[in-house]
Parts: C-alpha cells; structure tokens; sequence
C-alpha cells in the first residue's frame, strides 16, 4: 500500500499544509481518507480529479468533509464529458443532507446523482482490494477510525478522537498508525475531543504499532512538542505527516 497525505493540518488549514485528508493506495485502487479545507486543490497534485475509486469521511467537521461541496461541482459539471458516474462514499449517519446544506444551492438535489453515500457503522467489509474495518470513537459528533489492511499489510486512521480502547484496539500490531495529536499535553485538557502528542504516543505503545505517524496538529500548536511527548512513551519509530509525501506501508 501506499498512504500519501493531501493534508495533515487540524481544524483549519495552515500556510504549508491543507486540512486532514489521505490518500491510500493499492492495486490500482485510490481510497480517500477525509477532505477536508483545501483538500481537494492539493489531491489533484496527486491523481487525476476523476480517478477516486471511493472516499471515508471519518466525521462530518468542516476541516475532515467541506471539500465535498467544491468536489460535487468538479463531479457533477465536468467540462465536456457530464456528470461522472457515482462514487461511493462512506460517512456517518446524515452525510448526504450534511453536504447538501453545506453547498446550499439548489443543484445540490442532484448531489446523490455523483455521490453514492453509504452510512458508516461499527463494521468490516471489503472495498476494492481492501478489507476496511471501522470503529466508532468519542468525539462530539458521531466518528470513527478506520482500519485499512492488504496483502499482509496495514495502516490505521484515528479521525478525530479522545483517548478510547476501541481504538487502541483497532489499531492493534497495525503498520502504521496515522493518529490525531490536536492537543499538547499540559496545556489542553477537554474530555473526549482529542488526543494529544503523549496520548497518541502512549495508544501507539499499547496498540503494539510499528510506526507511529502524527497527524491533525493545528497551527497554533508547536508539532515539534507533540512529537517529543509522542516519543517519551512509544518506542518504536515515530514522526510529524508531512503534507505532500507518500509513505511505503
């Protein structure tokens, strides 16, 4: 597999990084993880506009779903050729109006013409060349991690989320472990929002995980703390996503 972060910046995006949005990759097949604000200007760097296979939207936050809205206009009025066919995309409960009020025009009734959605559950299935498994995790919308294994090989997605068994368990002996580190140990403290650098570090450590890389970091955070709480705790190889790069899973 290969993961290529689009965009790895928390709540809103920064001067060098658009908001949480990943590509993963395998046999030809492109699955992707979130679009978030800017995601889908920075995704056509990496594949054609048209070349998705499907999309997860692990919660329905503007910085993890807003590009959708710009997404249906490329879709739906493609220059020449008409509306594409419809791509599958995977979302908690309510997606559809959720995006549909987002664009707020009246075109937006042929959304689910460009759009196939499918509600998100606590689940496993297969996808393309994948087997996905998803877990709901705490977070003040519904929202969930996703589990993305092939040929051997894995990687696990937190989304956004507090520090939850479910997740830990989900990302159990997984590959790479792409987890949120929104918040900085000792400063931030709210329950059931997000983790930060020490609780990512310290998931990773009991999930058994082999390499740990941090993700959703604001730009109002200092990463580089993030990573040295991460680090004090987990002691296999960990590291900030940086946008734009494509790591081997």
């Amino acid at each position: 597999m290969k993961l290529t972060v689009v965009g790895c910046s928390g709540s809103f995006p920064s001067a060098e990084s658009a908001c949480s949005s990943y590509l993963v990759e395998a046999d030809g097949f492109q699955l992707l993880l979130d679009m978030g604000n800017g995601a889908l200007g920075e995704l056509q760097r990496h594949t054609g506009l048209y070349d998705l296979d499907a999309v997860f939207l692990s919660h329905l936050h503007a910085d993890h779903c807003i590009d959708m809205c710009a997404y249906f206009v490329a879709r739906y009025y493609r220059h020449g050729d008409g509306p594409c066919d419809a791509l599958p995309v995977y979302g908690p409960e309510g997606t559809q109006q959720r995006l549909i009020t987002a664009y707020g025009d009246s075109s937006a009734e042929h959304m689910p013409e460009v759009f196939d959605f499918r509600t998100l559950k606590e689940d496993a299935f297969d996808l393309g060349p994948f087997r996905i498994r998803t877990v709901r995790v705490p977070h003040p919308v519904e929202a969930y991690a996703i589990r993305v294994e092939h040929d051997g090989r894995s990687l696990t997605y937190s989304g956004d989320t507090g520090p939850c068994a479910e997740l830990d368990a989900l990302a159990a002996g997984t590959d790479l472990y792409l987890c949120e580190a929104a918040f900085t140990h000792g400063k931030e403290n709210i329950p059931d929002l997000h983790l930060n650098g020490r609780e990512a570090g310290e998931s990773a450590q009991r999930a058994g995980v082999g390499r740990l890389l941090l993700t959703h970091i604001p730009p109002w955070t200092d990463p580089r703390t993030n990573l040295t709480d991460a680090r004090e705790v987990y002691d296999g190889p960990a590291a900030l996503a940086e946008p734009g790069v494509t790591y081997t899973v």
